[in-house]
């Protein structure tokens, strides 16, 4: 028999009902994204189950395949107050944080007087992201995982829910910085970006090169947005789907006995991703409609949570090897 571990008491027929509640809503917000973004139902999904686990999310993909317009639409849809920061090389931290100003009054008193940046936002679009330099990537650390920011020694929080989704063109183009490993680690999930197929194609070239574009719609507010993340987190989750997080998380980890991991990793994820992989698979159960998660979540999660909290060995890299190739067979391995 299963054990099943609950983050707070609730009844099961309430569960029931709220989990009914969410889904309707859910369901609305999957429409209102769809009017607009064609043929990246698994983009969609993965993204939407991050903002439902009141995590981040980086999109990874070349120019071109709609990633700022799915952050756009999203803001738009769950009615979050959105702001955009375009990354560029001579970007500073007080750009994304604010800055002090020095004011005077009429009686000739001078004092500090904060002005806030755009990250105070229930929804930051960090545009580009590694075309910024790692100082200015950084910037964005203590937000992302505390929810405020210390400037000049004072404590601002910033409004809730939080969310930063971050774009970024791949490595190997030009003028980028690879961000740090301690800022790749606060994103719930790296979601990659692939070309649409030829239907989805089609399908864009008829419905974006007319008149009138199709414009997103607010079906959501961030109070209700707060109700269902909350929800998400008294989702029992069985003890079967907390073993397999456990075995996979580990499993990935050099020096833990598994011969293939410590042949290709150098180093693999910390207990951060255990706490994503939790989140997310309840947050991906409730928006298939189901009350608590499988092992079949976890499958499915392995890769967008797992792969930017690796790195393989120069070995590895040498032979042609990717973070996803280790992480399938140790998914399979679950």
């Amino acid at each position: 028999m299963s054990v099943m571990i609950k983050e707070s008491p609730i009844s099961e027929k309430d569960m029931i009902a709220d989990a009914e509640k969410a889904l309707a809503d859910i369901s609305r917000v999957r429409d209102g994204v769809g009017r607009v973004i064609f043929g990246q139902e698994s983009v969609v999904e993965r993204t939407l189950v991050a903002l439902l686990a009141g995590g981040h999310a980086l999109l990874v993909g070349v120019p071109g395949l709609a990633k700022t317009r799915l952050v756009e639409t999203l803001g738009i849809v769950l009615g979050l107050d959105s702001r955009r920061i375009q990354f560029t090389p001579d970007l500073m931290p007080s750009d994304i944080l604010g800055s002090e100003v020095m004011e005077q009054d009429e009686f000739g008193k001078r004092s500090f007087r904060f002005i806030s940046g755009p990250i105070f936002a229930q929804l930051l679009m960090a545009d580009e992201i590694n075309r910024a330099s790692p100082r200015t990537q950084s910037a964005l650390l203590q937000a992302m995982q505390e929810y405020h920011v210390t400037i000049a020694g004072a404590r601002y929080d910033l409004p809730a829910p939080f969310h930063v989704l971050a774009t970024q063109n791949p490595l190997e183009q030009e003028g980028t910085y690879p961000l740090p490993e301690a800022q790749l680690d606060r994103f719930l999930m790296q979601v990659d970006i692939l070309y649409p197929d030829i239907e989805a194609e089609r399908r864009i070239l008829l419905e974006t090169t007319g008149v009138e574009d199709a414009k997103a719609q607010n079906v959501l507010q961030p109070t209700r947005l707060k109700e269902i993340q909350t929800l998400i987190r008294r989702m029992p989750v069985p003890e079967s789907v907390v073993e397999a997080i456990l075995k996979l998380v580990r499993s990935a980890r050099p020096g833990q006995g598994n011969a293939e991991t410590d042949k290709h990793v150098a180093w693999g994820p910390g207990p951060r991703a255990s706490q994503a992989l939790t989140l997310c698979a309840r947050a991906r159960a409730l928006y298939e409609g189901r009350l608590a998660p499988s092992v079949d979540d976890i499958r499915a999660l392995a890769e967008p949570v797992l792969q930017h909290r690796m790195a393989l060995t120069f070995a590895a890299r040498a032979e042609g090897t990717t973070v996803r190739d280790v992480v399938a067979k140790l998914a399979k391995g679950i």
